[in-house]
């Protein structure tokens, strides 16, 4: 076999059937294993601090192995678990320095930078665009692109620079648990700062009954899956009479918006005419069982999904004209009885339907253990054991949804320091970025052009179109496309074309500048591949011989995503081609 193919051949193996971290490793022959530290962990002492970093943060940066080993195991782990009592001044610091829009309502957005269709169908109406409403239109799609930019650049560079690691990796995967798409229209993209940062981030270690409701009531959401549509279809009884329309309505509630909150009747609000006339809208409903709680196996029917859907008409939110934010719409809303799950829902009620369909949902045995299957399978394997499930399941049964001690029980368990889980897991595109960075010990990038190179390999933030989030699982993102495109992007990183990024950013790599190859090759693996790689891995990183740095993916397997080359890579040679064959390795694109 061609050495090129046989290289081809070894990487693509060890990235798809996964590395043993116990035979045949390679490592600097100074390098002690300590035992493990206590009798329930096969990982040993060093491996422990790698699997932290890798899986309970984006990957380490230069020190903090030393740090995690400073503090112990459990006590970084405790430190993590509580974010809100960490410094993390220099993010907040740069985010602040760096982003106009983060903090901005959606509202004030979209009445400051009008949709572009918005401003075009206002001039149609006059004749024309004038020269103040091309400026105008310019302006707003100027703002969009910048929008979209500033929520990417901001996502990554809090992964990169930010102290609170397992949160920010926890955000991460409640915003791909509770996925939305920046491209559902113009307005989608007002409302995803808001999101992340007033809905998902401050919640990831909360009650999930809690999570759950604000999500339900983003505007975010409720655009994305069209909720802010749905209402009573036109052969069921309304909590209250269109306005304009009369007709029969039954007992009239107002618009209140907390759990059972209720008001005068007042005057009703005037809704576009296709809310009025539309219908019962099921995407939320289905989505809200199939993928945000009891999961597909969870034991519903076709006809829970309808009376959870029939349950939530009337959640839906306030133009940007009347400040935006959810409401609840009396007309709107579909006021005879419902059964979910087993539960009556009587008639005539208002936003109490909603409410108790989340109390229902979130509470429920099918939801504990999709939850806790999904975050064992995000932060241990791919393929979590039924034990680790039931324990986890049951934790958060018995605190009422906690995450937070949720979390505890998967990330202190003997599964998550079994040797089987140590670089078990693929990275996706967005770890495979982040950590690079960490990796070199990078600064976050206020431009969009880091962010850009995630949707490179193949997942875009924000981007994922279907409800169901990016895979979770590393056969999904592996094939010979995407494999190429990582070894090519480790290449790219190591000719310094990445924003703000040296190839010898990580500790002592100027002591190795002049040294052999074997310890430069031994040196690299220490600070960038937690010490210890497969034998084929090390050969490869002192043979110097990359024969994939050039090749293209393939057409017809693109990555999950689609993802694209990296154009013209100059040859490197030394230390930084060490580096670049490293950051392509399957062991550092493992975690």
């Amino acid at each position: 076999m061609p050495r090129s193919l046989r290289a081809v051949s070894i990487l693509a193996m060890a990235l798809v059937t996964g590395l043993s971290a116990c035979s045949g490793a390679s490592r600097p022959p100074a390098a002690i294993l300590p035992e493990p530290a206590a009798p329930d962990r096969e990982q040993t002492a060093d491996q422990q601090v790698v699997h932290l970093l890798n899986r309970l943060a984006f990957g380490p940066r230069p020190g903090d192995v030393e740090k995690v080993r400073a503090v112990g195991v459990d006590a970084w782990i405790a430190q993590q678990l509580h974010p809100e009592r960490m410094n993390d001044a220099a993010l907040e610091s740069f985010v602040s320095a760096n982003y106009r829009y983060l903090n901005d309502k959606p509202a004030t957005l979209e009445l400051r930078f009008p949709p572009p269709g918005q401003i075009q169908n206002q001039a149609a109406a006059r004749g024309g665009l004038n020269r103040a409403d091309s400026a105008r239109l310019t302006g707003s799609q100027a703002a969009l692109r910048q929008l979209t930019m500033e929520v990417q650049s901001a996502r990554v560079a809090r992964a990169v620079i930010g102290e609170r690691q397992l949160h920010e990796v926890l955000t991460d995967f409640w915003l791909n648990h509770f996925s939305v798409f920046d491209a559902k229209g113009p307005r989608q993209r007002y409302l995803l700062a808001e999101y992340e940062n007033r809905v998902i981030r401050p919640n990831a270690f909360g009650k999930f009954r809690t999570l759950l409701g604000e999500v339900a009531k983003s505007e975010a959401m409720l655009f994305y899956l069209d909720n802010w549509q749905s209402q009573a279809d036109a052969n069921r009884p309304r909590l209250a009479a269109i306005p304009g329309r009369g007709g029969r309505a039954g007992a009239t509630v107002g618009a209140g918006v907390g759990r059972g909150g209720r008001a005068g009747r007042g005057a009703q609000p005037q809704l576009p005419a296709q809310i009025r006339n539309g219908g019962l809208n099921e995407n939320y409903g289905r989505e809200l069982l199939e993928l945000h709680t009891l999961g597909v196996d969870g034991g519903y029917t076709q006809q829970d999904v309808i009376n959870a859907a029939r349950a939530l008409t009337g959640w839906t939110f306030r133009g940007a004209a009347q400040g935006g934010g959810f409401q609840f719409v009396p007309f709107m809303h579909d006021a005879g009885e419902k059964k979910i799950l087993g539960h009556a829902l009587k008639a005539n009620r208002g936003i109490e339907d909603g409410e108790q369909v989340l109390d229902i949902v979130a509470r429920h045995p099918a939801t504990a253990r999709y939850i806790s299957f999904k975050l064992a399978r995000r932060f241990v394997t791919d393929s979590p054991s039924a034990a680790l499930v039931a324990r986890a399941a049951r934790v958060f049964t018995e605190t009422d949804g906690d995450i937070r001690e949720t979390m505890r029980s998967i990330i202190t368990s003997p599964e998550f320091f079994s040797r089987a889980a140590y670089r078990s897991k693929v990275k996706s595109p967005f770890e495979v970025v982040t950590s690079a960075v960490r990796a070199l010990g990078g600064p976050g990038d206020p431009t969009a052009r880091t962010a850009a190179l995630v949707g490179q390999l193949g997942q875009p933030i924000y981007g994922h179109q279907a409800p169901n989030g990016w895979p979770e699982t590393g056969d999904r993102w592996m094939n010979t496309g995407a494999i190429l495109n990582r070894i090519n992007f480790g290449m790219f990183v190591a000719a310094g074309r990445l924003q703000g990024v040296t190839p010898l950013g990580f500790t002592d790599a100027d002591i190795l500048r002049t040294a052999t190859t074997e310890l430069q090759v031994d040196g690299v693996i220490g600070a960038l591949l937690g010490g210890d790689v497969s034998p084929d891995t090390r050969a490869l990183l002192i043979s110097g011989e990359n024969p994939l740095v050039r090749a293209e993916p393939s057409p017809a397997r693109p990555p999950a995503g689609g993802g694209r080359g990296f154009g013209n890579i100059p040859p490197l040679r030394s230390l930084p081609l060490v580096v670049g064959l490293a950051l392509g390795s399957p062991e550092f694109q493992r975690r």
